[in-house]
């Protein structure tokens, strides 16, 4: 899976944007004189929206065909107050914002056409479940889903379902934004008692990054370990690589051929922002990325069924890949997926910074030892605080921005705990210290546990995982 739960573009220049911008317009001029099909203008022209927003956040300004970045327009007084200039920017590789809360997620949902996973739907999934809902879904870091009452309809009706998620395999740090959709996939699977599938898509890194094949498949079985830590059932859990699998599985590799038949480039030009200069690779990449959502891509789990629903929590910067697989799906014989979709997980330095692993600093990484969580929060947290200590008692601190406590908004259990440090920090009565000894103090054993876990996991046992075989589920 495309993995950017952190954002790449801010790297795009004001001139490649500019450009980007202008060549999608032509497009969509083009398809539009053209007579094309109108979900291929469509898709076209929210990619045209997206980019322009994209545009207006880096720069400040609109977009104007005839100003190119660097020659201001005659009289264009470019002093615009931040509020009105930004927008927040998401696709699969880059998630922009200049907020310090982070993205607007209501807008996002407006924008891309997902439904809010509102109290009545948390409620419905309590019942259905027996149990109190995970804290992710309490406190709206999944916030968003489509046809998640579909799923829960199946359920009631002892109908099967299983799950879909995925990684990709960049480099062999993960951090613990990584593990967010994985300590969410493992409470559905236990809940549900479910079959999942878990994509590597080592060839999707391959391609978009300087990678040698070896080292895309050495990477995906390095975070497949990280991945089996988090406590998955080896008996109803298939991890799979992309180079490995698909040479051997007839039933994936024809889904992925079904899904690129019915996919033109003009529509992942729209959806993707794909360029003439991409290759041939990236441009036919997203049907692989698809095809995990059809249950016959796995016979060997599923028989020949091509009847099972599919459920794909991810975070939501994924969803244009499924947007796509839910337009091709009907048209190919199979049900849509379902989806859920988390926020993203912020970087130590803020909500608007981006996470790197190249940037040890920039987050938690699940190798970091009790000393280096311990002197990464206090260092370099970004605080709600204010500058004195009389002012903070004073006026308290901002929640809001405050990294340390969305840290612990994902990983404290006690809701009843972590309102009193809400009310606490935000009345002044507690300082930024005492609230970053609260998230080390939380971290700390959570990331020596899942190093325990991980160190017992064994090339062997990867294979297991990664060997294709029946589940511990009878599909006639």
């Amino acid at each position: 899976m495309a993995d950017v739960p952190n954002g790449e573009q801010g790297c795009a220049s004001p001139l490649e944007l500019f450009n980007r911008v202008a060549a999608q317009g032509e497009l969509v001029r083009s398809l539009k004189a053209g007579k094309a099909p109108q979900d291929e203008i469509d898709s076209a022209v929210q990619m045209l929206l997206s980019l322009k927003m994209s545009y207006k956040a880096a720069m400040g300004e609109d977009y104007k065909a005839d100003c190119p970045p660097g020659n201001p327009a005659p009289g264009n007084n470019s002093g615009l107050g931040a509020t009105e200039a930004e927008e927040d920017f998401v696709d699969p590789w880059t998630v922009q914002t200049s907020s310090a809360k982070g993205i607007d997620y209501d807008k996002l949902i407006v924008r891309f056409g997902s439904s809010k996973i509102d109290k009545e739907l948390v409620n419905r999934i309590e019942r259905a479940i027996g149990q109190k809902p995970h804290r992710f879904l309490r406190r709206g870091i999944f916030f968003s889903h489509r046809d998640m009452n579909q799923i829960l309809d199946a359920y009631e009706n002892k109908k099967p379902f299983y799950l879909y998620t995925g990684r990709g395999p960049s480099s062999e740090a993960m951090h613990v934004g990584h593990l967010i959709p994985f300590i969410f996939t493992k409470w559905l699977q236990d809940v549900f008692n479910v079959p999942l599938v878990i994509q590597m898509t080592d060839d999707e890194k391959y391609l978009w990054k300087d990678l040698t094949l070896d080292q895309a498949y050495g990477y995906a079985v390095e975070n497949a370990k990280d991945i089996i830590a988090c406590g998955f059932d080896i008996n109803k859990t298939f991890i799979f690589s992309d180079l490995d699998y698909m040479g051997t599985s007839p039933g994936f590799y024809k889904n992925v051929v079904k899904i690129q038949k019915h996919v033109t480039f003009n529509q992942v030009k729209g959806i993707f922002g794909f360029t003439d200069s991409d290759s041939i690779g990236k441009i036919s990449f997203p049907a692989i990325q698809a095809a995990p959502s059809f249950s016959n891509s796995f016979p060997q789990i599923f028989r020949d069924k091509t009847d099972v629903q599919c459920l794909i929590p991810c975070a939501i910067d994924q969803d244009p890949y499924f947007r796509m697989t839910r337009d091709v799906a009907p048209r190919i014989g199979y049900p849509k997926p379902a989806l859920l979709h988390s926020t993203f997980f912020p970087a130590l330095q803020g909500a608007q910074t981006k996470m790197s692993a190249s940037d040890p600093n920039s987050s938690i990484f699940l190798t970091d030892t009790a000393k280096q969580i311990k002197t990464k929060v206090n260092k370099h947290a970004f605080s709600g605080g204010r500058d004195t200590v009389e002012e903070h008692r004073e006026f308290g601190g901002n929640c809001d921005v405050d990294v340390s406590f969305m840290y612990l908004t994902f990983f404290l259990e006690d809701d009843d705990r972590l309102e009193q440090i809400r009310k606490d920090y935000t009345s002044g009565a507690m300082l930024t210290g005492e609230l970053k000894k609260i998230l080390i103090e939380v971290l700390q054993p959570l990331i020596a546990e899942h190093q325990a876990r991980r160190k017992e996991v064994t090339d062997e046992i990867v294979k297991e995982f990664m060997t294709p075989r029946k589940l511990s589920y009878d599909f006639q």
